[in-house]
């Protein structure tokens, strides 16, 4: 249900299984994890540059598969400890920019799978929320940290609760992800904007997507991040892409980067 595709320095991964709104068992964690392992492998070749993560069909990820999951018999941590945390974790360090184009439902591990992306776009219609407790079950795959972050103790316990979903345009409106769009816009839209970003200076993007996280996990204020940020501008100004956006403005044409 996994399909890794790779053209103009753009890997497209996405997840193929609509007749199950793109739900994801254990096999296809491990295909997943292999779709990014080869895309990773061919960025480290200069033949990816950027990256765009979408579901098939009407939803992009309801969550985990339960069909065939026996609740007596069922191991949630292996499930989420030793397969779902170390994928998003893989997603997260990606080397070079991510992408994701999310509709209708986003729930469990498919909001964790956001969470592990750089810049998410999301159609209107998206829906994201805890619908756990119809499950007797918690909202899991960061989606505590991720609420509690942008929404507060408060509008996060209510969405747990009650199982009431948000929309896509509410979401981006709270400051969950970047963009809302229409349905029918969000996908062309996105991989106009990732074709784009693949053409720019990847290791400076991956110098702010690294500085970025440090600021999140580390809780750096202002005067360390820019710290930082001066070591990562001295780093930069001895490479060749670095070099060629300079002559490119002073030559007043487009830069053609190769980082």
């Amino acid at each position: 249900m996994i399909s890794l595709s790779i053209a103009n320095g753009v890997a497209e991964v996405v997840l193929n299984a609509p007749h199950k709104l793109n739900s994801l068992d254990e096999q296809a964690l491990a295909d997943l994890t292999q779709a990014y392992d080869d895309a990773a492998a061919a960025a480290s070749r200069g033949e990816v540059r950027a990256l765009l993560l979408r579901g098939e069909g009407r939803a992009f990820c309801a969550g985990r598969d339960i069909q065939n999951v026996t609740p007596e018999s069922d191991d949630a941590q292996a499930y989420l400890e030793g397969l779902v945390q170390p994928l998003l974790q893989k997603m997260a360090a990606f080397p070079a920019p991510t992408f994701a184009a999310a509709q209708g439902a986003c729930l469990g591990v498919g909001l964790g799978l956001l969470l592990a992306t750089d810049v998410v776009y999301v159609a209107e219609n998206a829906k994201f929320g805890s619908p756990f407790a119809k499950l007797g079950a918690t909202l899991d795959s960061g989606g505590h940290w991720y609420f509690t972050e942008r929404l507060g103790m408060h509008r996060t316990l209510d969405l747990i609760y009650t199982a009431e979903l948000i929309s896509g345009g509410e979401a981006v409106a709270q400051g969950m992800f970047s963009r809302a769009m229409p349905a029918n816009e969000l996908l062309d839209n996105t991989r106009e904007i990732v074709t784009k970003v693949a053409t720019g200076a990847t290791g400076a993007f991956k110098a702010s997507k690294e500085l970025v996280a440090h600021i999140r996990d580390q809780r750096l204020g202002l005067w360390d991040a820019m710290t930082e940020e001066n070591a990562e501008q001295a780093r930069l100004c001895k490479t060749d892409d670095y070099a060629e956006g300079f002559r490119a403005f002073q030559e007043k044409r487009e830069p053609k980067f190769t980082g």
